[in-house]
């Protein structure tokens, strides 16, 4: 067994690329091996600005020699067909075998294939692998560039090191040769550093002021940075992708502390940090009470003679040129109201087809307001919708023109800067949120109406143009817009109407003539549109659509959250439900009650009662003849439940007629059945109101008595009797008892 080293040297790869370019030279490595027979006993990578490198450990020295056969035509077969053969296999007619297959003479090629050393496998690989390499940019370089048939490389290539055994693996890329050789720190060492084997690569290179591996490098910038804070009264702001990405900028990553004028600390810290971060790569620290400290850590690519003198005075200055940049956007945003940095919205198109940023931030406002109106967020109407008109005025500013990532919180600032209400300055801060998972839900009631109404527009707007998400394509996040809006009901106990809501989006996005009175009665008072059929508003594609993809949305956050499918979709199943606090809560009872016994024992007798009913077809218009009359006057809703309407008054008291013993029945019930009668007596007012005060344990517990009297009633009396009075009724005394059932879930979507 033997080890080999391959190394890369290239000018400055991007430190965003260098952790892929780890694992894609460890894949193509190994596939290289495999191909030939081979497999090292462990791979490992490292790469540092300048260079990628491999080292495999175990290597056998040979393949194994392997033996082939290919089975050939048949002996007597035409001499075009076996020369053909012979081509393929590479062999004369003589070294063919004849061989019985299926009483018919056959010819075989056996082929011998030789070990190969290992060395000669590399030489063939690694050009291949330099090749193939799948970097996200590349270029060509130099004279050769001239050619599409040039190498190609994420930067220049400049030399090579293939050592196998401490032997040059003799093999060539574009000009360059492999050897043994390779450079240092730029600064800190100068001429061709060269290495003998894998065992010194590593601290050959340390010794030319080069740290191959990016964890170690890592960890000093993690440790150093930190501690260079601390030596100076402050903590660092952790940032470990900030870690990452020094780590790979540097091949002798030195953290020094830094300092900038405290005026700059009058601009927000949000600015300040992500001009430190994202300008100048530089960690920030903060003082003993937490707050923003003017001060930062930078991260040196030289041991400095002066400790970092000139280094920290350079990025200090640096530094300082970024942040007046910053304070004079601060200062000259302010030149202006929010509500006339606003005005420009109308010159920015949201969408081709929807108008301007301007037209959305009117629908935003309405809908805000109406949200409040109503009482579905508790929060001041005026403010949101003031906050709504101003929400998206700081997309026009100088500072968010810099940093996009900062609209919204700009807007706070400046509105808080300008005098706005609390309330309204800190909805347009957060009125974006939430933005992804594990962000922050508001709760605060305008921000809480503001950022609800952004976000039913803007799935409002996108599904009236057909804009729809389709496969693994969301260009407009839309489904992330929908599970923010469900974050948004839950986490604030919003009892709403989906269908209610959506309906106020929908109506002043879709525009459409032939509903301009009920558009003008929406511009009156959005809250006329409550409880309106969703047809007599709007298109109803549209909405069927939104709803239908809403509630999708909010099955798959269930299931990801750890709730059962089949159980969403058993309540989901009943219809009519569209309060998610309410709906949600009902699938959370069905959870913890269908993982207990008695859960699992009622499913059982409602699984049994249901495929009764349904092999007797019982309900439908061709239901068997004899039933009492009471048992056919169940209206045919079509659904599978023939008792779905059981709340319907006419449908109510065929039941209770049916089911009473002496006022319905024909005969005496035997003891079991009158036991089902009574418990369902029972259990049906005790779940029905537990149901109207949303106690959906509560109305679990109730049904849960029904177990003892379904099995009693299945093992002593016979449904199927040749009385065609008794079967009927006992059938009916089924189908309330699947009824009463229904009224909490379908049951019959539950797996189990």
């Amino acid at each position: 067994m033997t080890d080999f080293l391959l190394e890369l040297l290239s000018e400055e790869i991007p430190a965003r690329m260098q952790g892929k370019a780890r694992a894609d030279l460890e894949k193509l490595f190994a596939d290289q091996l495999a191909a030939a027979g081979l497999k090292a006993q462990s791979l490992q990578t490292w790469s540092t600005p300048r260079r990628l490198a491999l080292i495999a450990r175990g290597l056998p020295e040979t393949t194994e020699a392997v033996s082939e056969e290919l089975k050939g035509p048949p002996a007597d077969a035409p001499d075009a067909a076996v020369d053909g053969f012979l081509r393929k296999a590479g062999l004369t007619r003589d070294a063919l075998e004849t061989r019985d297959v299926k009483g018919r003479a056959t010819l075989f090629a056996v082929i011998n294939k030789p070990g190969r050393a290992t060395a000669d496998v590399l030489a063939d690989a690694i050009p291949a692998i330099i090749r193939a390499f799948p970097w996200p940019k590349s270029m060509r370089w130099g004279h050769a560039s001239q050619t599409t048939e040039s190498l190609r490389w994420v930067r220049p290539l400049q030399g090579i090191i293939a050592l196998l055994g401490g032997y040059v693996v003799p093999c060539e890329v574009d000009g360059l040769v492999a050897g043994n050789t390779t450079v240092g720190h730029r600064f800190h060492h100068k001429g061709a550093v060269t290495i003998s084997g894998v065992e010194d690569y590593a601290s050959t290179l340390r010794a030319a002021h080069v740290i191959v591996d990016h964890d170690e490098r890592a960890s000093i910038i993690r440790d150093g940075a930190a501690q260079a804070a601390s030596d100076a009264g402050f903590v660092l702001v952790e940032d470990e992708g900030l870690v990452v990405e020094n780590a790979g900028l540097t091949e002798w990553p030195v953290p020094l502390l830094g300092r900038y004028d405290p005026a700059f600390l009058e601009v927000p810290p949000e600015v300040i940090q992500l001009t430190t971060r994202i300008n100048q790569k530089y960690f920030v620290v903060r003082d003993a009470a937490g707050a923003l400290a003017p001060a930062f850590v930078c991260t040196a690519n030289i041991a400095a003679h002066d400790g970092g003198q000139a280094i920290v005075a350079g990025n200090e200055k640096v530094l300082a040129a970024r942040l007046s940049d910053a304070r004079f956007f601060w200062e000259l945003d302010q030149k202006k109201t929010l509500e006339q940095h606003s005005e420009k919205l109308k010159a920015i198109i949201f969408h081709e087809k929807l108008g301007t940023v301007a037209d959305k931030v009117e629908r935003v406002a309405k809908l805000a307001r109406w949200l409040c109106e109503e009482g579905i967020v508790k929060g001041d109407p005026a403010l949101a919708e003031q906050a709504a008109r101003l929400c998206k005025a700081d997309l026009v500013t100088e500072m968010v023109g810099e940093f996009p990532e900062l609209q919204g919180l700009m807007g706070g600032y400046y509105a808080a800067k300008e005098g706005l209400h609390p309330q309204v300055a800190a909805a347009i801060r957060d009125h974006y949120k939430p933005v992804g998972q594990g962000d922050d839900v508001p709760t605060a009631p305008v921000t809480v109406a503001v950022s609800l109404a952004d976000k039913l527009d803007s799935l409002a707007c996108f599904f009236s143009i057909s804009e729809l998400p389709t496969g693994s394509k969301d260009p407009f996040a839309l489904r992330r817009s929908a599970i923010a809006v469900s974050n948004l009901i839950f986490s604030n106990h919003l009892r709403c109407s989906v269908h209610s809501m959506i309906a106020a989006a929908v109506a002043p996005a879709m525009k459409i003539p032939a509903v301009s009175i009920l558009a003008q009665e929406f511009e009156a008072s959005a809250s006329q549109f409550a409880g309106r059929p969703i047809a007599m508003t709007f298109d109803q594609n549209v909405a069927v659509t939104l709803v239908g993809f809403f509630i999708d949305r909010l099955k798959v956050q269930q299931r990801e959250a750890g709730v059962r499918h089949d159980l969403i979709d058993a309540v989901f199943a009943l219809g009519g439900e569209d309060d998610l606090v309410r709906l949600l809560a009902r699938v959370h009872a069905l959870q913890a009650f269908v993982e207990t016994g008695e859960g699992g024992n009622l499913l059982a007798g409602y699984k049994r009662a249901a495929n009764i009913l349904k092999k007797e077809d019982w309900g439908s218009a061709n239901a068997p003849t004899g039933a009492p009359e009471t048992g056919g006057g169940i209206a045919q809703t079509g659904e599978e439940d023939p008792l779905s309407m059981v709340e319907d008054p006419a449908v109510a008291q065929a039941v209770a007629e049916m089911a009473q013993p002496g006022s319905g029945l024909p005969y005496d019930p035997e003891p079991a059945e009158l036991a089902l009668i009574e418990a369902l007596d029972k259990a049906e007012p005790l779940a029905a109101l537990a149901i109207h005060g949303e106690d959906f344990e509560g109305a679990m517990a109730a049904l849960a008595v029904l177990r003892a009297p379904i099995d009693a009633f299945f093992d002593d009396v016979t449904v199927n009797d040749a009385d065609p009075a008794k079967r009927a009724a006992r059938l009916g005394l089924l189908a309330r008892f699947r009824a009463a059932v229904h009224r909490v879930a379908d049951f019959s979507k539950i797996e189990g």
